[in-house]
């Protein structure tokens, strides 16, 4: 296969992944971008961001549709990222591509442990204003930086510290990510980073699908199995991402 379509296969996992988990559809973006159509590290982080934007508002349709979607709850979580998403996003720009790989790799390694060791989160009926402010600042300060949604740390957030449900977590994640990953963009408007459409587009339209077709995917293959294999794949990506930062 050429990388171009390994690409779009990769764009379509990655909205697959986003639509059905409300995660791990940036955190496969990147280094799709990055290894099979020759992004540059910053390039490809801002690129992501606008992935996530699109895919998130595609099946966030979906779930708003299905009524699994928390907006009151989401909004709160997403406005305490707002201002660690614009910060972080300006700071970006300013890192190594080699400490921002590494990063990245990490955070990828990161996600996978935790989508393989994942059990369903215990709703917490008490929750705390600063838990919520602390987490939702934390979320956008890694999706700024890293031009990831963090839906892997936003869905069980969601469901520890502002109560709601597993049955519209990950939809509530997806405005989460989305509305950080809109700021994060904002943010990084003024760099001169270039973004190749003719290439972007083609893996964008692929995510975008995919993510319409993961809402239903999720109601026939169970949770678990889809994060174990979404959970291997970042764990190979990370692995994969190291080693050529460092070599």
């Amino acid at each position: 296969m050429t990388p171009l379509i390994l690409a779009l296969l990769a764009g379509a996992a990655a909205g697959v992944s986003l639509g059905a988990l409300g995660a791990g559809g940036s955190i496969l973006t990147v280094p799709a971008l990055v290894y099979l159509l020759g992004f540059t590290p910053a390039a490809a982080t801002t690129a992501s961001l606008v992935v996530v934007i699109v895919t998130s508002v595609t099946a966030l349709v979906a779930h708003a549709r299905a009524g699994a979607v928390r907006w009151r709850a989401g909004l709160l979580f997403a406005a305490a990222g707002v201002l660690p998403a614009a910060g972080a996003g300006a700071l970006s720009s300013r890192v190594p591509a080699t400490v921002l790989t590494l990063l990245f790799a990490a955070l990828a390694a990161l996600a996978g442990l935790h989508m393989l060791g994942r059990r369903a989160p215990r709703e917490n009926g008490a929750v705390s204003g600063a838990r919520a402010a602390g987490a939702g600042a934390g979320l956008g300060a890694v999706t700024g930086f890293l031009g990831v949604g963090g839906g892997f740390l936003a869905v069980p957030a969601l469901v520890t510290v502002l109560a709601v449900p597993m049955s519209a977590a990950v939809g509530t994640s997806l405005l989460v990510v989305g509305a950080n990953a809109l700021v994060a963009l904002a943010a990084r408007a003024c760099t001169s980073v270039h973004l190749d459409l003719t290439l972007l587009l083609p893996f964008l339209a692929a995510a975008v699908l995919g993510a319409w077709d993961g809402r239903r995917l999720a109601a026939k293959v169970s949770a678990g199995t889809l994060r174990r294999v979404f959970g291997a794949v970042l764990l190979a990506v990370a692995v994969a991402m190291g080693v050529s930062a460092v070599l």
